[in-house]
């Protein structure tokens, strides 16, 4: 088994009279993590499965006795795909206020947002953790540096889904099922995507648009859709973890671009099956978008696994001045190149250093990338 750095987290937080919620995009390893931590613990555990039309139905619309008589003497009420039951978050609520000697653990394949019912319900009466996919450092660990760097470029172009890395040979088939509508299944059942080929066409787009700027009303022109609908579906995108935001950096250049976003995903592996194209990196144009991606999205997964705040930026000026990343934490910025050949040298722009003087540059290439993943 590959140990999960998040793991020790979530155990640190049981019987403390709050609900455990753990969300992600689906099969990252949620429901893995949480039979792993539960196997190490003494507790009964009553483990429902809310994929099952009959478990919905017991927890939809009921009350504080029957629940009871449900939980039995169970200590722990595993919960698993919640988001597809009815009012879970009320619920929910019943288990936080009325059965306190329970741990309740919930999973969702979805950002529980899609469902407007579980936040307001549970305000104080949770803990809320997220899985991503796999990250380098958990693969380090789980095999060693070494081992891992080999890999890299094929971490680049088939990601770090759990099922990906663990069973080679059958990438491109695995990646194909995951990207053709499983990934996002729970916007199709939830009622939320009302065009699912419209779905597929923005996706599509922005795989395409790696790593640029990304114009909502361009978008919107080359899938046939008006803006408005374009930057609903990236919305509900980014809230079922395919995808992520990052807005551009603004303080104090004139000529800076100020509502810019680029847009990035989760993983490698998805974005390359969006495209259908698995080459190798030989063979491709687009070698330093997808190094861009995998550093940001792993940079990503360090930062709340190891709960560092730190807020995440691009720059760009009108006259097409750039920098690829710019972190802000404790009020000190923090300015990345990436470059994937390993001799490259980066120049940052003079306006930018001027602007911001404070600054501390970093130029990450495949020779010294580890240290910014935390390694």
């Amino acid at each position: 088994m590959i140990n999960r750095e998040i793991e020790k987290q979530l155990a640190k937080h049981f019987f403390k009279g709050k609900i455990i919620m753990l969300s992600g995009a689906r099969q990252v390893g949620k429901t893995t993590l949480i039979e792993m931590l539960l196997k190490k613990r003494k507790e009964k555990v009553l483990y429902l499965d809310a994929d099952k039309a009959d478990v919905r139905e017991l927890l939809t619309d009921t009350t504080s006795t029957y629940l009871k008589s449900v939980v039995g003497n169970h200590k722990i009420v595993f919960i698993d795909e919640a988001q597809r039951v009815k009012n879970i978050g009320i619920t929910l609520k019943l288990f936080a206020d009325q059965i306190k000697d329970v741990q309740v653990v919930v999973t969702g394949s979805s950002s529980f947002d899609l469902t407007n019912e579980i936040n307001e319900p549970l305000t104080g009466r949770k803990y809320e953790f997220m899985l991503f996919p796999l990250s380098f450092s958990e693969m380090v660990e789980h095999h060693s540096l070494l081992e891992e760097k080999r890999l890299l470029e094929h971490r680049l172009i088939y990601g770090y889904y759990p099922e990906i890395a663990t069973k080679p040979g059958e990438e491109k088939e695995l990646l194909k099922l995951l990207a053709n509508s499983y990934l996002y299944r729970d916007l199709l059942t939830l009622g939320q995507i009302k065009k699912p080929a419209l779905l597929e066409k923005i996706l599509r787009a922005l795989a395409l648009q790696l790593g640029s700027e990304v114009s909502y009303n361009e978008v919107a022109q080359l899938v046939s859709a008006n803006q408005e609908t374009v930057e609903k579906y990236i919305d509900l995108l980014e809230k079922s973890f395919v995808l992520f935001r990052l807005p551009a950096f603004s303080r104090n250049v004139r000529n800076e671009i100020k509502k810019g976003k680029k847009i990035y995903f989760y993983d490698n592996g998805i974005r390359n099956a969006i495209i259908e194209n698995f080459s190798p990196l030989s063979n491709r144009s687009d070698t330093g978008a997808l190094w861009e991606n995998f550093l940001i999205s792993e940079r990503m997964k360090y930062l709340y696994y190891n709960n560092i705040a730190a807020k995440k930026y691009f720059w760009r000026t009108t006259q097409q001045q750039e920098i690829d990343y710019i972190e802000e934490q404790e009020r000190k910025l923090f300015a990345y190149e990436f470059k994937w050949n390993k001799k490259a040298r980066a120049k940052f722009p003079k306006t930018f250093i001027a602007a911001y003087p404070d600054t501390k540059t970093h130029l990450i290439t495949q020779g010294n990338f580890e240290s910014f993943l935390g390694l």
